[in-house]
């Protein structure tokens, strides 16, 4: 999208962080609590801080008006997790010190129940921070939709969170409670290799094994299927090649011991629709899981998020659900006709929902900073006016 005009953001725009392990996503939303604009960049952060620091230039060179003191930032992250740390709780500390260094004094830190952090508080408090970014994005849409099943596809993994009467009814809310429960879903529709999905494949009328190897990923298959926005395949293939449709087939081929010429273009498709069906059935089998645990939400409708909604909206025609799109929640409350004209429309709308965790982080601060008022004591201190 591009960026908008300053001057359209008023005097207290609101930036929402989430930073995760492989990218960063940053939405704006204005004085009015409006969704003005939204990008995501790569981010490795596995490889280094250096990473986030290069990120954090860029989020300023497209909005110079985020390095100053009119500006209130509000995160959460997932980026905690990586091998870069020794633990969760020191990936909180240096991601949160990380930004409070760059971003100045008006960042905070969503935690859930316990509110708002600042970088301090973040020592005692980092469970409370630690990969939060699926509940700020269910909190925002229970404010919209009472009875749901909320469900991001990202790149990388599937959160599948139940919202009964306005409230988040998720039954753990750590990463490794979720992955018991079926609510955390480790595949996503770019980076998650292919022998992660399964073990055994269909071809040529056969079942057959599956390397086990990262010879291709899901956004080789996406690829293939024409569902993967280019815009949202931002990491390098499996075999740093191409991203065409040939160079899929080839990666795809390797899979299972051959080559992309065996066979047809359209074939090497019907098979990339194969694997399509068996992740939409380790995540169906998984919304299974959450839907018994509350049988009220068994006809409520799929909130479809993330780069991999369009699997959310299969979802919902197989179980005859109805679907509803993040970013068509989130266009309720864009800034009308004073929004910059790169972030209205379906453009906005498609960003807003990939991008669901920062703009919902953004909105509710955005929210709560206006019913508190300016002085308000909310965060403590990081929000307050100048």
């Amino acid at each position: 999208m591009n960026a908008p005009r300053m001057e359209s953001m008023g005097r207290s725009p609101v930036f929402g962080w989430d930073v995760g392990g492989a990218h960063v996503k940053v939405s704006v939303t204005g004085a009015g609590g409006g969704v003005l604009d939204v990008a995501q960049w790569a981010c490795p952060l596995w490889q280094g801080l250096e990473h986030l620091e290069r990120t954090i230039d860029l989020v300023f060179e497209r909005w110079p008006v985020a390095k100053t003191y009119a500006a209130r930032h509000a995160v959460t992250m997932t980026g905690e997790m990586v091998d870069l740390f020794e633990d969760r709780a020191q990936g909180v500390r240096a991601i949160a010190a990380a930004l409070a260094q760059r971003l100045g004094p008006r960042v905070a830190f969503y935690a859930g129940d316990a509110g708002w952090l600042t970088p301090e508080t973040c020592t005692a408090g980092w469970r409370s921070v630690a990969s939060a970014n699926w509940l700020a994005t269910a909190c925002w849409v229970a404010t919209r939709v009472p009875n749901a099943l909320l469900i991001d596809i990202g790149s990388t993994t599937t959160d599948i969170i139940p919202i009964a009467d306005g409230r988040v009814v998720a039954r753990a809310s750590t990463d490794a409670g979720r992955l018991a429960t079926g609510e955390l879903v480790y595949q996503g529709v770019v980076r998650t290799p292919l022998c992660g999905i399964a073990r055994r494949v269909e071809f040529g009328g056969a079942a057959v094994n599956v390397m086990n190897e990262w010879f291709a990923t899901t956004a080789d298959i996406y690829r293939l299927t024409g569902e993967l926005v280019p815009q949202y395949d931002l990491y390098p293939s499996a075999d740093n090649g191409p991203k065409t449709e040939l160079a899929s087939r080839r990666r795809v081929a390797r899979m299972i011991g051959r080559d992309a010429h065996e066979t047809s273009p359209a074939e090497w498709r019907a098979f990339a629709l194969r694997w399509r069906e068996l992740q939409l059935r380790e995540i169906g089998a998984n919304l299974m899981r959450v839907t018994a645990a509350h049988p009220d939400l068994a006809a409520a409708p799929l909130v479809g998020a993330g780069c991999g909604r369009f699997l959310v909206a299969a979802l919902a025609r197989e179980e005859a659900r109805g679907y509803i799109d993040f970013g068509a929640l989130a266009a309720g409350c864009s800034e009308g006709p004073g929004a910059a004209a790169g972030a209205r429309g379906a453009d906005c709308d498609d960003w807003a929902a990939t991008c669901a965790p920062s703009v919902a982080v953004a909105l509710l601060a955005a929210t709560r900073h206006v019913e508190a008022g300016e002085g308000a004591h909310h965060a403590d201190a990081a929000f307050r006016a100048a």
